[in-house]
């Protein structure tokens, strides 16, 4: 069993890539276009670090989320590709949180991780339903959480969109083009949003 001390860090590619949207899961509030109010964790404090990241993969669009209405955003393992995804390093008990929030069940419950190299399966959600594990960063194992059946291919709403490119807009090194472009070629974005339409969403 890994000590509840212990930091971690959670890989976010999806809406978590804005860190004012992660500061909901941490101490509370809905987040802009979003339908929730998150509770958050017993353990409010920000992050004691986060970066952007390569993951080797690819990102898709699926299934039908209660917040922001449209697809949600996976992470799949394999491949040629590059997901974006900013790593925060987060205590395992606010991770623990995290997961339970996104799977609407009450904080507190202390997460186990599988041994490293290991997917972790936290049984809490049949959406998100494993952390998987992407080895080490600074001496602290690097994790995202996916699912291992992605469901049917959904285009994501415009506030689950303005919301991913508002946090790929610091750190990641892409221009406007760039990120549009990126998220114009995740499965289930077109034909409901084209590049153009991605270039129109961007923040000012």
């Amino acid at each position: 069993m890994t000590d509840p001390g212990t930091h971690v860090w959670y890989a976010a590619y999806g809406t978590n890539l804005s860190p004012a949207r992660l500061g909901c899961y941490l101490s509370g509030g809905r987040p802009p276009g979003a339908a929730r109010d998150y509770d958050g964790c017993r353990d409010p404090s920000p992050p004691r670090a986060h970066r952007p990241v390569k993951l080797p993969g690819r990102l898709s669009f699926a299934g039908e989320s209660g917040v922001w209405g449209g697809g949600m955003a996976f992470f799949v393992p394999g491949g040629d590709g590059v997901v974006h995804a900013r790593a925060y390093l987060l205590g395992l008990d606010q991770l623990g949180d995290l997961v339970a929030q996104e799977a609407r069940r009450p904080v507190g419950a202390d997460l186990v991780l599988a041994a490293d190299g290991r997917p972790t399966r936290h049984g809490l959600s049949r959406t998100y339903d494993v952390l998987l594990d992407l080895g080490e960063l600074d001496g602290h194992r690097l994790l995202t959480l996916t699912g291992t059946r992605v469901p049917a291919a959904a285009a994501p709403s415009a506030a689950y969109v303005r919301t991913m490119l508002e946090g790929l807009t610091d750190g990641f090194g892409l221009d406007a083009d760039a990120r549009a472009g990126y998220l114009a070629a995740a499965d289930g974005v077109a034909p409901r949003w084209s590049i153009e339409a991605l270039r129109r969403m961007l923040p000012a």
